[in-house]
């Protein structure tokens, strides 16, 4: 087939744009709401990622004007994050990089900062379709996640099989982080979907099973909210350097974090983790209410 034969077609009334990309296999389905301003129902989304009748994505994210606040700070987009399930989250790693890398790409410039709904992130070109974020602050302070009840983050009461004796840190979304010493061992479907659902966590938690290797590098396993287990995830490889160091597993400053689909650069600096890693992108084309046209250009 020609290329002429699979490039979408003019946009109709009812058709929207949008570009496919990915960090590491975590896949995500964008559309520019500056352009056009239609807003998604939770419907809409829930058919846009799933592969069997829409583009296909572990989120959909949107980029937006600034807010009023955001544009005093010095904003020069935002971004909105979706879930498969059509709930809005506040933060991810990998989305952060691959819409900065949309925006920079836009501007020419190397550096910018994007609203979130977990704040406001510094993010700048590193390299060859490589973007650095700053990503944070991280805390384990309670009622950010929210918990059901106020516990100690630090020791968390939730446990199931080889899960014990967890972290439960915040960076704009919530994560549970646990110490195993063979990754290769757990069956992380089995082990973690039960805390991601446990009654102490009323909005779910982002529950990421960690084995230190060395001293600067880490292999990491995250199942995400909703309930799926991702290729990668940029705000679990944070929090998990961040709570091996808080841990007094490592006194290092900058680990290699691998993920199923590859590794990220986390480097720590306070309450703050700076993250970079790899963008790439899958193919961009129309999508509207009744079917998806690509284009692999």
């Amino acid at each position: 087939m020609s290329p002429e034969k699979i490039r979408p077609q003019t946009a109709s009334d009812t058709s929207r744009a949008f570009v496919k990309m990915h960090g590491l296999r975590n896949h995500f389905v964008i559309f520019d709401r500056r352009i056009d301003r239609r807003a998604f129902t939770k419907e809409d989304i829930v058919r846009i990622c799933d592969a069997q009748v829409g583009v296909g994505g572990d989120q959909l994210l949107t980029i937006e004007h600034p807010s009023e606040q955001g544009s005093a700070a010095g904003a020069d987009a935002a971004m909105r994050i979706f879930n498969i399930d059509g709930h809005e989250v506040s933060a991810c790693g990998n989305a952060t990089r691959c819409v900065a890398h949309l925006l920079l790409e836009e501007t020419g410039g190397t550096e910018l900062l994007l609203e979130t709904g977990g704040g406001l992130l510094k993010c700048r070109r590193s390299g060859p379709m490589q973007v650095s974020v700053e990503m944070g602050p991280i805390s384990g302070d309670w009622q950010n996640f929210p918990l059901a009840e106020e516990v100690d983050t630090t020791r968390l009461p939730v446990e199931n099989g080889p899960l014990r004796d967890g972290v439960a840190l915040w960076i704009g979304n919530p994560h549970a982080v646990y110490f195993v010493d063979s990754l290769a061992e757990i069956d992380l479907a089995k082990v973690a979907a039960p805390i991601q659902n446990h009654q102490l966590f009323p909005e779910g938690v982002n529950v990421g099973v960690a084995e230190l290797v060395d001293a600067e590098t880490i292999r990491l396993a995250v199942w995400e909210r909703p309930g799926i287990a991702t290729q990668a995830c940029g705000t679990g490889a944070c929090v998990a350097a961040y709570a091996a160091r808080m841990r007094g597993l490592t006194k290092s400053d900058r680990f290699t974090v691998h993920l199923p689909a590859g590794a990220l650069g986390i480097e720590l600096i306070g309450d703050m983790a700076i993250m970079s890693g790899p963008v790439a992108y899958c193919c961009r084309g129309f999508v509207d209410c009744e079917e998806t046209v690509y284009d692999f250009a």
